[in-house]
């Protein structure tokens, strides 16, 4: 119960830098949506050049951030030795990266469609690169149970981020694409600089032995990240290549882009979870309870992603306006994106089975299967179906991956969870999204229809409160009920 305790307030705390975070960059969304015309393209340039970005990161950390929570809970290991060494492989791919970039930009600009624009593509090199050096004192932040620190600099890269957004596209009217990526390179570099203090703490030493073990662990956990990251960005990706009309692709995909920021939530929670869910679990890998723990974990991370589900399809008529009126035709697939994300988060809650006994090459497998999937989806539906084929897709991709990792998991590693229980709630969440689909057919007023989809959110609360939540159980609020 104690490490449980600790999961919620960790969890709280790293919600707040993603979940507030994303949430003020929300305020981008109608921004950029606004200030750039769907017709003109420059949100699907935005979204497709963030897709690769995402894939390049997966690449120069190298599954090493994982790599550091095994490393550095082993009894035998120096936290500081296993940093330095995690940050020498890290550090050595970013400047083979930038390397090939700025010696080859020419022809990558004109193989990606960005020949008139080779700037963005460097810009954004630059940005990943200093992403992925940051990502290893981050995990390291989490691994020394630094939440605040965290948390601080998450929300501060936040901030800055929309204060120059602002002030570019609102006080100095520079509404072009690439303002969005020159403001990313300034708020990445400023929050690199603000490491330097703490790698400056680090003893650094370099151990080949230990390396070597590294790269042992950590290959199948890149193919494990890039197969992963695919899942969330093929689509993106794959949209301006396979969509029959190359002058309306950009176009069409700022539109899903813009869409799933809605569905985005999700990811939000599953990424705060994560971030407080991987140290504790390899820390509690040599517990006798564990089984039980990673049960219960598995069962709150699915009943509070599926109130969340609720609360983003039963608000909609109001998370609309994040979005401007020109791009809300997309609004349709928010459901089904949300859907594919939390199979995602439940194969995250899944994958842990074989990372503690060291066996990362399932996930691999896993992930690679779910990966072909949604890349046949895309593939032959795009050209009919458009942007819907890539929300189908994700479905299709991350349930492949979540199937077979439960299926195998249960053979090597079995862990009780409680089907039955979980099967309740996707049940009960499935009837009310129904209902709440379903009532506008009636032809009320939108403040009835939003009322009714606000009982209905009501309803599965109080389910939750009494099924598995009881209120006596809560710290201050409790003391009250048990009276």
């Amino acid at each position: 119960m104690a490490n449980l305790k600790s999961l919620a307030k960790d969890t709280a705390i790293y919600g707040l830098s993603s979940i507030v975070g994303r949430f003020l960059n929300y305020l981008l969304v109608p921004l950029y949506t606004h200030y750039m015309p769907k017709e003109s393209g420059d949100y699907g340039v935005s979204t497709n050049i963030y897709a690769y970005s995402a894939l390049i990161l997966v690449l120069l950390t190298f599954g090493m951030e994982t790599t550091l929570f095994r490393f550095a809970n082993d009894e035998k290991a120096k936290p500081d030795t296993v940093f330095s060494t995690v940050m020498a492989v890290v550090g050595t791919l970013t400047a083979l990266f930038l390397l090939l970039v700025f010696g080859f930009i020419t022809p990558l600009s004109n193989a990606l469609g960005y020949a008139e624009h080779p700037d963005y593509l460097t810009m954004m090199a630059v940005v990943v690169a200093l992403d992925a050096l940051q990502a290893i004192p981050f995990s390291f932040l989490r691994y020394q149970k630094r939440a605040i620190r965290f948390a601080s600099l998450k929300l501060l890269f936040i901030f800055l981020n929309i204060g120059l957004n602002l002030l570019y596209f609102v006080w100095l009217g520079k509404t072009s694409v690439f303002y969005v990526f020159f403001i990313n390179l300034l708020c990445t570099g400023f929050i690199t600089l603000l490491f330097l203090p703490d790698l400056f703490r680090i003893h650094w030493h370099f151990d080949g032995r230990l390396l070597r073990q590294m790269l042992s662990y950590s290959w199948p956990i890149l193919i494990l990240g890039i197969a992963g990251i695919l899942n969330q960005v093929a689509d993106k990706i794959l949209f301006p290549l396979v969509y029959p009309d190359a002058s309306e692709a950009n176009v069409q995909l700022g539109i899903y882009g813009s869409c799933v920021k809605i569905a985005m939530i999700m990811a939000m929670i599953t990424q705060a979870f994560r971030y407080a869910y991987e140290p504790i679990v390899f820390a509690k890998s040599k517990d006798g309870d564990k089984t039980e723990y990673y049960a219960a974990a598995m069962k709150y991370f699915l009943i509070f992603t599926l109130l969340a589900f609720l609360c983003v399809v039963g608000w909609m008529p109001v998370l609309q306006y994040i979005i401007g009126a020109d791009y809300r035709e997309g609004l349709g697939v928010v459901p089904i994106v949300m859907v594919a994300e939390i199979m995602m988060g439940i194969y995250f809650n899944l994958s842990f089975w074989y990372k503690l006994i060291d066996k990362t090459i399932y996930g691999a497998w896993f992930s690679l299967a779910g990966c072909i999937v949604l890349f046949a989806v895309n593939i032959l539906f795009i050209p009919k179906y458009g942007y819907w084929a890539c929300a189908w897709g994700g479905v299709a991709g991350y349930g492949t991956s979540m199937v077979l990792s439960y299926v195998v998991g249960q053979r090597k590693n079995p862990i009780p969870y409680p089907m039955k229980d979980m099967a309740l709630y996707v049940a009960l969440t499935a009837m009310l999204t129904i209902s709440i689909q379903c009532f506008p057919s009636f032809g009320l007023s939108q403040g009835v229809n939003l009322a009714f989809n606000t009982l209905c959110i009501a309803i599965f609360t109080v389910y939750i409160v009494k099924r598995d939540l009881p209120l006596s159980n809560l710290p201050v609020i409790g003391k009250k009920f048990k009276k």
